[in-house]
């Protein structure tokens, strides 16, 4: 992770923005509560939390990340936003997330992942991790590269070939298995480009 983001985390936010669709809409939809407690799962730059302390002042907000070039560039971010005490980093995997790796024992209210299950190898894990490290009302956030159907043969082809490029495999077993249980929770973007989930870990796991 560290080698393919090395350089890349300087552009990051510049570049997603024109194809990580569905993130702000995240954002807007969390309504958190005075207290709440967030973990973003692959927080990358921070950009994300960096929006949610904005549009939440009384959430307390954590981030976890296994790229240590990435939580370098999240840190800066930070601090140019003035948010080091709204905002806690840590190094870690996904498949291993607890409140223990920020030096915590009280579980999160809520876990956002942000087009990262789809960059997770064991994506599956990070659920399973996320939810445990949930309290019992926690619910977890995804948004995240849909099976890209309604693209077209070619059209699907041809993103699926880029993204492989940057080591992205979107999780189209996990969209099914949704599609089929979570009800009015999941939406989709058109062309079935990225789907947006809010859901009690239960609902899927």
């Amino acid at each position: 992770m560290d080698k393919l983001y090395r350089h890349q985390r300087y552009i990051y936010d510049f570049t997603r923005k024109y194809y990580l669709f569905g993130r702000d809409r995240l954002i807007r939809e969390l309504d958190l509560g005075p207290g709440e407690r967030l973990v973003e799962v692959g927080c990358g730059t921070a950009r994300n939390l960096i929006a949610i302390a904005r549009r939440y002042p009384d959430a307390q907000l954590f981030g976890v990340d296994a790229s240590q070039e990435m939580l370098k560039t999240a840190a800066k971010a930070i601090r140019r936003a003035g948010l080091e005490k709204r905002i806690r980093l840590a190094h870690g995997y996904a498949e291993a997330l607890t409140p223990a790796l920020f030096g915590e024992t009280e579980p999160f209210d809520r876990a956002v992942f942000s087009y990262s299950l789809s960059m997770i190898p064991d994506w599956e894990q990070a659920l399973t991790a996320a939810a445990k490290a949930l309290s019992p009302s926690g619910r977890i956030h995804v948004v995240d590269f849909g099976d890209l159907t309604g693209l077209g043969r070619a059209g699907r082809a041809i993103l699926l070939g880029w993204l492989r490029f940057f080591h992205v495999a979107p999780r189209a077993e996990l969209l099914h298995t949704l599609e089929h249980s979570s009800g009015k929770s999941l939406r989709l973007l058109p062309g079935r480009y990225a789907f947006l989930l809010a859901a009690a870990p239960g609902e899927f796991i």
